[in-house]
């Protein structure tokens, strides 16, 4: 695979901390970026985000963003591929690819059964359905996210399996640029 920005996300539990992971153990000279890493920086002051959010969580979403961006064009610029992990829903996910372009980017979008994800949220040893339900925000998700890059049902497929299936369709239907 060339080198490029891959673009991994879904809702909570979707598998992409795990298959973000996984794909950038599997790739050369490779970073994997959890955006929630810089949402998790902001120690006194932080938004979370809800089912109505603040002005101020999504002004804190949007600089997240745009860090993680400016992370990952940097480590692209420097020879590297980059996995980048994190929750693009709706608009936000065409807001985040903007951010990235001129690069090489590859959308990957997971998106296992509502089923697959209550057991893995169950399963997690974080929580991270609060001020929000599966089914509201998959519905939301499904809805409002636009049908970029490559989508995958990954109800049925374990992490190996997942990240197989990435490798082999992605140049085909996650290319963004």
């Amino acid at each position: 695979m060339e080198k490029a920005i891959y673009v991994i996300t879904g809702v909570m539990a979707a598998g992409k901390s795990t298959v973000a992971e996984a794909l950038s153990k599997k790739l050369e000279k490779c970073v994997h970026l959890h955006g929630d890493v810089f949402r998790k920086m902001i120690v006194s002051g932080r938004e979370e985000m809800s089912d109505n959010p603040s002005e101020e969580a999504l002004n804190q979403l949007n600089i997240r963003y745009r860090i993680t961006a400016n992370v990952a064009k940097e480590y692209y610029d420097n020879g590297f591929t980059v996995v980048v992990q994190d929750n693009y829903l709706g608009d936000k996910l065409t807001y985040f690819t903007e951010l990235l372009r001129n690069y090489q980017v590859y959308v990957i979008v997971l998106c296992p059964s509502i089923k697959t994800i209550e057991q893995r949220e169950k399963n997690r040893g974080k929580k991270g359905y609060i001020g929000f339900t599966v089914d509201s925000l998959y519905g939301s998700f499904m809805e409002s996210t636009p049908r970029i890059g490559l989508w995958l049902d990954t109800s049925n497929m374990s992490p190996e399996e997942t990240v197989n299936e990435i490798i082999r369709r992605a140049d085909k239907e996650g290319k963004y640029r």
